[in-house]
């Protein structure tokens, strides 16, 4: 084992870490986004009036993105595994 082998599984490990949550973030940041407009146009100041929409809106996320998150992360476990005879050796 070498440290490029070490900096490749990094490397692949923050990409699929991105790809996985990807899809909670850019819910969260477009609801947040969507419900700061509408306490600003009128004039509602209620903190949990944000934190209630992001919460239902990543939850239909993880719902909707779930197989396909759980499938990358089985995925790369699965590749990691493969990998474990080359870097003992």
């Amino acid at each position: 084992m070498n440290d490029t082998t070490v900096i490749e599984i990094v490397v692949r490990m923050f990409l699929i870490t991105g790809e996985l949550v990807a899809p909670m973030l850019l819910t969260a940041l477009a609801i947040g986004l969507a419900v700061s407009l509408i306490q600003s146009i009128t004039s509602i100041q209620e903190a949990t009036l944000t934190f209630v929409p992001k919460m239902a809106g990543v939850a239909l996320a993880i719902v909707l993105a779930g197989h396909w998150m759980l499938s990358t992360l089985v995925g790369f476990t699965n590749q990691l595994f493969q990998l474990v005879p080359q870097l003992v050796s």
